[in-house]
């Protein structure tokens, strides 16, 4: 799959994009971009939209008006499934993982369903050889491969978290969106799963929710501040801490430096 910029387009952008339950509006007309490569942090207060715009951008959720482009192709009416292919992936809240499956079988099994394995059974040998391969050189550059062999179950809550990040990476994404992917870590934890968020190849664009503004004002290169299903504020992590308005609505008198 070839993630390179296609004529400077973004890597995900949505125009004027909305929804509603009935008379209730959550996405209010929101216009955003995500450069390739960028490292771009959501945030806003609870009930802000956040992870119903993750839903709108993946199809789990359809769009009420507007459009979401994926490198300049118009995926609004496209299906989830659909939308991975091209390159669209999601990690979710709470793990989603296998907990029976070791780390090396789990991210063996998403390589081999983005090659197409998974539905055609009768394959030689090499091309399983090549998924678990694969799936190898992802767990040890995302720091895991000493417990590729252990139940998902027995791994700390952590190291869970950065098995979804690379069950997502087998997937070949082009735009990564992470869904509060520290949430639940004790802040050690935290801090070396960011790290390797840090450290994942720089022509994977990714979008993260999270609500602790030390690893966000850390790591994030961009921030969008939602508020009411619409967005507040964008810009660089000093434009949004000297914000007045958002620490106002959101970040309080904290430092976040």
């Amino acid at each position: 799959m070839d993630h390179r910029e296609a004529g400077g387009l973004p890597a995900l952008r949505t125009r004027a994009l909305c929804k509603h339950f009935g008379a209730l509006q959550v996405t209010r007309s929101v216009d955003f971009a995500l450069p390739v490569g960028a490292r771009h942090a959501l945030i806003g207060p609870n009930g802000a939209g956040k992870t119903t715009f993750l839903n709108l951008l993946t199809g789990t959720l359809p769009a009420s008006g507007g459009s979401i482009e994926l490198q300049g192709e118009d995926v609004t009416r496209r299906r989830p499934d659909e939308r991975v292919k091209r390159g669209l992936v999601r990690t979710f809240q709470v793990t989603s993982l296998f907990p029976e499956l070791t780390p090396l079988e789990s991210v063996t099994l998403a390589a081999c369903e983005r090659l197409g394995l998974t539905r055609r059974w009768h394959r030689r040998t090499g091309a399983y050889t090549a998924a678990v391969d694969e799936a190898q050189e992802i767990l040890r550059r995302l720091r895991i491969a000493g417990v590729g062999g252990q139940p998902t179950r027995t791994l700390p809550y952590g190291q869970q978290r950065i098995l979804e990040v690379a069950v997502a990476l087998a997937l070949e994404p082009r735009v990564l969106l992470l869904d509060e992917p520290a949430a639940g870590i004790p802040a050690g934890e935290s801090a070396e799963l960011f790290e390797v968020i840090a450290e994942l190849p720089e022509d994977i664009s990714l979008l993260f929710i999270e609500h602790d503004m030390h690893l966000v004002f850390r790591f994030a290169s961009r921030i969008t501040v939602l508020v009411a299903g619409g967005v507040m504020a964008e810009g660089t992590p000093d434009d949004i801490a000297g914000n007045p308005d958002v620490r106002t609505v959101y970040l309080g008198s904290a430092e976040h430096a």
